[in-house]
């Protein structure tokens, strides 16, 4: 059985070895851009730690439709750092802030359509639920986002609005990613569904990991400026929780920091990292995204995995929780 760092080199080898070159230039280059200035890579990697679960047999039809999985991600954030005008990603610029939004929208497209492309590499006789699988969710993950957009314009949600959407635009990408390793590697729908339900679950841990990563990381390891979140009166985990907490005085400084406009940014987000800390959100975010990562293992405690299948998904669990970028 492959280790993370096996599985971590087949999936760059292969990135860097895809032929992404076409004209005219201008379309192609960021796309290239995009697929080389690193990532976790979590979805491709999630993807191949669970077909190897069950096969050694590692070639094209596993390693093409994973990459599928990654550059459908990258997709989603070169759209994403449009929608949210972000000028970096991963201390690099982005898409759009390199070669305008219009190019960056085009790139983005041609890179969907190659992952539809990519998925079609696994065999024939799965080749149809692959893709039901892989389109279903691109459609969920687009739902998600447009949550996302909505959520924006109204001054608070509640926590299950909060999870619905990040199990769009997170979980689900995730419970595809580890159920396409499970199907091509031809495993019963029973192990399929609850690999799914592992990958969604540990979705929800990821992005609440990444919502607090984005107000009290270090910009240097994350990858983009701390704070974004907070400057945009955005919905993550945190704010949801401090809405429904903050009572009294409390509440009269939360109103009187989401009020704040991009002038007073480094007051904004200094204020709420307090307010967060004083309401006891910094730790309890960090209790939920270990209480994801929990129910993620719960639902595959019945599907008779052995000791060395479920300590391969500890492993790659245990780097996204723990995680500083």
């Amino acid at each position: 059985m492959l280790s993370q760092e096996d599985i971590k080199n087949i999936i760059d080898r292969s990135i860097i070895n895809l032929d992404l070159k076409g004209e005219p230039e201008s379309l192609y280059r960021p796309i290239v851009y995009m697929m080389s200035v690193g990532g976790k890579r979590i979805r491709p990697r999630l993807c191949l730690t669970v077909f190897n679960l069950f096969s050694d047999n590692v070639g094209n039809d596993i390693i093409y439709p994973a990459i599928a999985l990654e550059m459908f991600h990258e997709f989603t954030l070169i759209h994403d750092d449009i929608i949210d005008n972000s000028d970096t990603r991963r201390n690099q610029p982005t898409v759009f802030k390199k070669w305008g939004p219009n190019s960056a929208i085009l790139s983005g497209d041609v890179m969907m359509m190659l992952a539809c492309k990519y998925i079609t590499f696994c065999n024939k006789e799965i080749m149809p639920e692959a893709m039901r699988l892989f389109t279903d969710t691109a459609v969920k993950v687009c739902e998600g986002q447009q949550f996302d957009i909505d959520f924006e314009k109204k001054p608070f949600i509640t926590m299950s609005d909060y999870l619905s959407m990040i199990g769009l635009k997170t979980g689900v990408l995730l419970g595809c990613s580890a159920e396409m390793g499970a199907l091509i590697a031809g495993v019963s729908r029973e192990i399929r569904d609850a690999l799914y339900k592992f990958g969604y679950q540990l979705g929800l841990a990821f992005q609440i990991a990444d919502d607090y990563l984005d107000t009290f990381g270090d910009q240097q390891i994350f990858g983009k400026k701390i704070g974004g979140d907070i400057i945009n009166n955005k919905k993550t985990w945190l704010q949801v929780e401090c809405i429904r907490r903050a009572e009294g005085a409390d509440k009269e400084c939360l109103d009187m920091i989401l009020e704040m406009g991009e002038d007073r940014s480094e007051e904004k987000i200094a204020s709420m990292q307090q307010l967060y800390i004083d309401l006891g959100i910094k730790d309890d975010a960090r209790e939920a995204i270990l209480d994801y990562h929990n129910k993620a293992f719960e639902a595959i405690s019945g599907i008779g995995l052995n000791e060395i299948q479920t300590q391969r998904l500890h492993q790659f669990a245990e780097q996204l929780i723990h995680r500083e970028k």
